[in-house]
């Protein structure tokens, strides 16, 4: 077990430390070198001399920085500089008592004796304090050497110092630290291993322009905790952008510790991590309740959102939970992670189709869920948009045929995944879950059911978003492919989302009613597109070039969360609002009339059908085939 010492890290304690020691050096050293015959022979001139050579190490000590280090990692170039400090405080002294007393009241051979009694009573503890702290002193006496590539690091915690050591010994490292950065103000000034902390996370730029002024221009930042908050990510990103610098991250402490050797991976920041939200306290035990013992039934149950809604779901520990898919592998894939994850809960897996009512009938009647999240649908714009009947079929009839199936098996509540296509829609994807809203809101003949409809922009990392799109142009070398300079979209993490549906779903709220997740500021796709090539340690348009493709048929340039007929009212989470808007049409027939014309492949009338339900739709008139841009 680590023995609980004093910290020794702070200047002001190290100060006191040095300056203690310097006093008791110069009485050990005149004891050592007179003995007994100590206090007669410098009687008048103990106190006098005790008292000038500790001031003269204080201002040396301190004019050398002496007090910057940190015990807990003191090294080679600490003990370079506590030789260099100690010899100029004794050549200072001689010179002062050369010129007070010509040096006729001090031994001569005592200034030796004193050089090197004060480096014991310096080093010594020094090492000590890290040889308790790290168990060995095997890590101190390593050689420096120059690496190529200069980072200023962004944290001075066992990593960043682990790193700095294994730059310093290895003389064919990639990378030299010129500095480093500390969330504690307090720590600015001290020195790691002879690196010096230049700043704090909000004076990157001030840190920067320092190190310029020295000659020490970093060409990369580099995140040394595992976990960066997303705010203070954006800052560093801004200005590393700013000053045509890459960022990346530090593998975990537990990756490169295993050998005897350390080894770093300098990997691409995830760009969920720039563009997370702080977490929110949620109420986990309301969605315990909600889940809890309970039958539940998630289709789509291998796309993103339903593979994490399974997973989430599966934790909560219900009766049964049941995953529902067309796609055979991506159904596959969830049930066997969840055989490891989860391997106590009930599942089963159904492989089906949303629009095929005879086989869902079968599935829900079989399974009798409790809870329903209906989270299949055809989620990319530009292939529904040249595959309306296709879209039609799923996303508006799927949804029916779901909340049918779901009312007759007596269900208890139905939730219908949307989107915020779905708020006044240009295009074929945006239109038919407009309709599968106003599906899930229109009147029941069976009450029994409580439907509500959850509605949020785009998901990181989903099969319908940008993000895995540029992943793989960058993996190729470029170029990016943005759609237009001003397109903006509201991005939320999957686990996010996933957890505030849950969290919609277990608020009381009225049948029929719409949550909106809160999604923060919209995100221009072209800024997004910049920094994914800045975290992959690349630099826009020199090593990556950004190419404008023009907006595809049923795209708009912004997103909403909300129809301009609707009301955003509060909820008692303030993650989560409801959209009220006029009551929902009976649509009926109409969706029979819908489904025929899509199933006989007239894409014309289908459209037509549909546009007739959504006022104010406005669609491309003409369709042309989707391009392979993004």
């Amino acid at each position: 077990m680590t023995a609980k010492l004093p910290r020794f890290d702070r200047p002001l304690t190290a100060a006191i430390h040095d300056i203690v020691m310097a006093a008791l050096s110069f009485v050990a050293a005149l004891y050592l070198r007179l003995g007994s015959a100590m206090l007669p022979q410098t009687g008048g001139f103990l106190v006098e001399g005790t008292v000038l050579f500790t001031v003269v190490c204080g201002v040396v000590f301190w004019r050398m920085q002496l007090y910057r280090g940190v015990w807990r990692y003191a090294s080679l170039p600490d003990l370079i500089g506590l030789l260099k400090a100690v010899t100029l405080a004794h050549l200072v002294f001689l010179l002062i008592m050369f010129f007070l007393i010509r040096l006729e009241l001090y031994p001569r051979l005592a200034l030796v004796i004193n050089w090197f009694v004060l480096m014991a009573l310096l080093g010594g503890p020094r090492f000590i304090y890290r040889l308790v702290k790290d168990g060995s002193l095997a890590r101190v006496f390593e050689r420096a050497d120059t690496a190529r590539v200069p980072v200023l690091l962004i944290g001075t915690g066992d990593a960043a110092e682990a790193f700095v050591r294994a730059m310093a010994r290895d003389a064919q490292a990639g990378y030299d630290v010129v500095g480093l950065i500390a969330d504690d103000p307090d720590e600015v000034g001290r020195r790691i291993r002879g690196v010096e902390v230049v700043g704090t996370p909000s004076g990157v730029g001030a840190a920067l322009a320092r190190l310029r002024r020295k000659g020490a221009r970093p060409h990369r930042l580099i995140l040394c905790a595992e976990t960066t908050p997303p705010e203070t990510l954006r800052g560093l990103l801004a200005e590393a952008e700013s000053h045509g610098l890459t960022i990346a991250r530090l593998g975990r402490l537990t990756d490169f510790r295993g050998g005897a050797e350390p080894g770093f991976e300098i990997r691409p920041v995830p760009i969920e991590d720039l563009l997370g939200r702080p977490q929110t306290v949620l109420d986990r035990a309301a969605m315990a309740a909600l889940v809890a013992g309970q039958r539940v039934l998630v289709s789509g149950a291998g796309g993103t959102i339903g593979s994490e809604l399974a997973r989430q779901v599966a934790a909560f520990g219900p009766a049964r939970l049941t995953l529902l898919d067309h796609a055979e592998f991506a159904l596959y894939a969830i049930d066997q992670e969840l055989a490891t994850t989860a391997p106590d809960v009930e599942r089963g897996a159904i492989l089906a189709d949303v629009r095929d009512r005879t086989r869902l009938d079968a599935a829900f009647d079989a399974e009798k869920p409790d809870l329903v999240f209906h989270a299949a649908a055809l989620k990319h714009v530009h292939l529904a948009e040249a595959n309306p009947c296709e879209a039609a079929l799923t996303n508006a009839v799927g949804t029916r045929n779901a909340a049918e199936a779901a009312r007759r098996a007596g269900a208890g509540t139905f939730v219908l995944i949307s989107t915020d296509k779905a708020v006044n829609p240009r295009g074929v994807m945006g239109l038919t879950k407009r309709i599968a809203e106003l599906t899930v809101l229109g009147p029941r003949r069976d009450a029994g059911t409580r439907s509500v409809v959850v509605r949020f922009g785009n998901v990181l990392g989903s099969t319908g978003s940008v993000v895995p799109l540029f992943q793989r142009q960058l993996a190729r070398g470029g170029p990016l492919t943005v759609t237009d300079p001003e397109v903006s979209r509201f991005f939320m993490t999957v686990r996010e989302a996933v957890e505030l549906v849950l969290q919609a779903s277990a608020l009381p709220a009225e049948d029929g009613a719409i949550f909106v997740l809160e999604m923060g500021e919209p995100v221009r796709i072209i800024a997004l597109a910049r920094q994914m090539i800045r975290l992959a340690g690349l630099v826009p348009e020199r090593d990556v070039r950004i190419e404008m493709t023009g907006l595809r048929p049923g795209e708009k340039l912004h997103e909403e969360l909300f129809h301009a007929d609707e009301r955003k009212l509060p909820t008692r989470r303030p993650e989560i609002s409801i959209a009220l808007g006029p009551s929902a049409p009976v649509l009926g027939r109409r969706l029979d009339e819908i489904e025929a014309a899509a199933r006989q492949g007239d894409e014309t009338r289908t459209l037509a059908l549909m546009a007739d339900l959504v006022p104010g739709f406005h669609g491309e008139a003409h369709r042309r085939p989707a391009s392979a841009h993004g």
